[in-house]
């Protein structure tokens, strides 16, 4: 079997869609549409080869997504202190599996499941001695692109467990000032200067982070984890960004396994400042293993935990009416 590197990458197709994913981290490099002039239209703010990602663009993060402060945390009455990775200060960040090669378990046309295995053995002297099992599956179908992962506790004890994504995405616009978003969510984390949470839960009602309606990003700098999801009678929560003049519109929709999401427009990324904006589903909150109310998963040995996000991509008609995506297909 070819070894797994950075550069190694897979492409799946669907009547007018295609995604690049690679093994890597189990990453999501690219998403795109083909128009009805046969062009391709970038859904997923990507990038090709290994040297090419900038600001997390599509990596798993597991198993935690954001910052854990200062890399410490308790459970089950132990402490444990994982590296600092943090380039914005002393903290740990995004868990462990983006820099690794993953397994291409199953793969035809249209679908890919990838699969890695963290060992106690290997993560105990980096703050985490718990053993996983990890399965992520892209899949493209008529709805869209769909993302589902599987956790596995295979070890001998309970582990914490959080798991987050981070694509980014585009409706076309040079900067993403001029896409409007609607974030489903009545609450904010507070973050402290190095944006680790205080504690804090802040309403977002009166404040300008509101964005359960549509509005425009404009100048905000967005980098906020979002808590208190809306979800509809399904359980199903979906963030949308549009760009009215274009009819662009990209729903990221949710399943209840997902209890958080961070949003952020890349005003850190040196050569592409709010090129796109990070819509980033996440099953637990910023340093939940800090803070377990916030959705932090207690994964008891044997036990498997599960959940799915999807990206779809649809058109705005000049009657504000939805259509599904159409175009001309891959051959």
């Amino acid at each position: 079997m070819t070894p797994v590197t950075p550069d190694t990458e897979l492409t799946l197709v669907f009547q007018n869609q295609r995604a690049v994913v690679s093994p890597w981290g189990a990453s999501l490099r690219r998403y795109l549409c083909l128009d009805t002039d046969g062009r391709e239209i970038d859904i997923v703010w990507g990038y090709s080869g290994g040297g090419g990602k900038r600001g997390g663009q599509g990596d798993v993060l597991i198993p935690f997504a954001g910052r854990i402060g200062h890399g410490r945390y308790s459970f089950d009455g132990q402490a444990f202190q994982l590296e600092c990775n943090d380039k914005e200060g002393p903290n740990a960040i995004h868990g462990f599996v983006r820099s690794l090669p993953w397994q291409v378990q199953e793969v035809d046309a249209t679908h890919v499941t990838f699969a890695v295995r963290l060992s106690a053995a290997t993560y105990a002297n980096r703050g985490y001695p718990f053993s996983l099992d990890v399965a992520v599956t892209y899949q493209l179908d008529r709805q869209g692109l769909s993302c589902v992962f599987l956790v596995r506790n295979v070890g001998d004890h309970p582990a914490p467990i959080g798991v987050g994504f981070h694509p980014y995405f585009t409706v076309g616009t040079t900067m993403i000032d001029e896409a409007e978003v609607r974030i489903p969510a009545a609450g904010y984390l507070e973050f402290n200067e190095q944006l680790v949470p205080t504690g804090k839960i802040c309403s977002v009602t009166g404040t300008p982070w509101d964005y359960r309606r549509f509005r425009t990003i404009a100048q905000q700098r967005f980098n906020h984890c979002y808590v208190n999801v809306e979800r509809d009678p399904q359980g199903i929560a979906t963030a949308t960004l549009r760009h009215p003049t274009s009819g662009r519109i990209i729903d990221v929709v949710m399943d209840s396994a997902f209890s958080a999401l961070v949003v952020y427009t890349g005003d850190a990324i040196a050569d592409a400042p709010r090129a796109a904006f990070a819509i980033e589903p996440m099953t637990c909150a910023s340093d939940a293993f800090n803070h377990p109310e916030w959705g932090l998963k207690r994964l008891v040995p044997g036990e498997t935990f599960s959940g799915s996000y999807a990206i779809q991509h649809r058109t705005m008609e000049r009657n504000d009416s939805i259509t599904a995506p159409t175009g001309k297909r891959f051959e």
